[in-house]
């Protein structure tokens, strides 16, 4: 009996072991915490948060709204525009220290016209080499820009030139101007009273008013009109006013008049010979390069 028990007693002190996992299983657990481990790292990386902007960073708070006052426009002073070409009116904003250089480049942006093609006006044909501050133009203002494509031009401007060249040698040929019998007549009779005052050696931009205090060929006044928006020449007289598109003017002459060099007599060619010259007298010679301008427009030289 005693023996019975000691050996129970023994079996009681011996602790029991735990069956053993086939060796797959163990394998299997392995893997499964090693591909949960990887998930985990995933994870935290991901939901790393972004870095924070700068305080201030003004790029960072806000972006732009109007594009037009990005890039190159961003810091400069703007000013509006309404561009008027071809009957369309844009609005832009440039800034008020581009030059008239610039000015074109914005405009072919918009209508797709070469620089070299286009007419802008304010007040006159636009210097393109002085900005838009220097020449005083406000917001809100007009600018109008006359320009065709390059086979209209061409279409167009071949008889001119021939016209041109043709008047230029025929200019050769005669004595001065100012001395034919049809002329002489006319400037005869004096300046006006009321001419306009001249400027020797100096070239100017249109002035905002008429040019007035001039003849014609008949003695009688004449004043000068310049309507950029509508792109014509109005010729007034007492008696009626000739509106004419200056695209309709074939070319412009003058000439010094003989002892008051700084007054010529000019000649608008609507026509295709000299027969159709209207003639022009006491214009003063500061706005003979810019009336010419105007007229004919510098891009028709290429």
């Amino acid at each position: 009996m005693c023996g019975a028990e000691g050996m129970d007693t023994e079996a009681e002190a011996v602790p029991t072991e735990a069956p053993a996992r086939p060796l797959n299983c163990v394998e299997d657990e392995a893997a499964a915490a090693a591909a949960a481990a990887e998930d985990s790292c995933d994870a935290r990386g991901s939901l790393q948060p972004a870095p924070a902007q700068p305080p201030g960073d003004p790029v960072a708070q806000a972006s732009v709204s109007n594009g037009e006052d990005a890039g190159g426009g961003a810091g400069r002073e703007l000013v509006e525009l309404k561009i008027i070409w071809n009957k369309t009116k844009h609005d832009v904003k440039v800034p008020l220290d581009s030059t008239g250089s610039e000015l074109k480049q914005k405009i072919h942006s918009i209508t797709g016209l070469p620089p070299a093609m286009q007419k802008v006006m304010y007040k006159g044909l636009v210097p393109e080499d002085k900005t838009l501050r220097e020449i005083k133009v406000t917001s809100g203002a007009k600018i109008m820009v006359v320009g065709s494509t390059i086979n209209d031009v061409l279409a167009v401007n071949t008889p001119k030139d021939a016209a041109q060249q043709d008047a230029k040698a025929e200019e050769n040929k005669k004595e001065p101007l100012c001395r034919q019998k049809q002329h002489r007549k006319v400037l005869d009779k004096g300046k006006p009273e009321d001419v306009m005052p001249s400027v020797k050696g100096a070239q100017e931009r249109l002035p905002t008013v008429p040019l007035s205090g001039m003849y014609n060929k008949s003695g009688g006044k004449v004043r000068l009109t310049f309507k950029l928006e509508q792109d014509q020449l109005w010729i007034g007289t007492k008696e009626r006013t000739e509106k004419l598109p200056m695209g309709s003017i074939k070319n412009v002459v003058s000439e010094p008049i003989e002892g008051h060099e700084d007054y010529h007599m000019m000649a608008f060619q609507l026509g295709p010979t000299e027969a159709s010259y209207y003639w022009v007298y006491w214009v003063p010679t500061q706005y003979v390069d810019a009336i010419k301008d105007t007229v004919l427009g510098k891009w028709q030289y290429f």
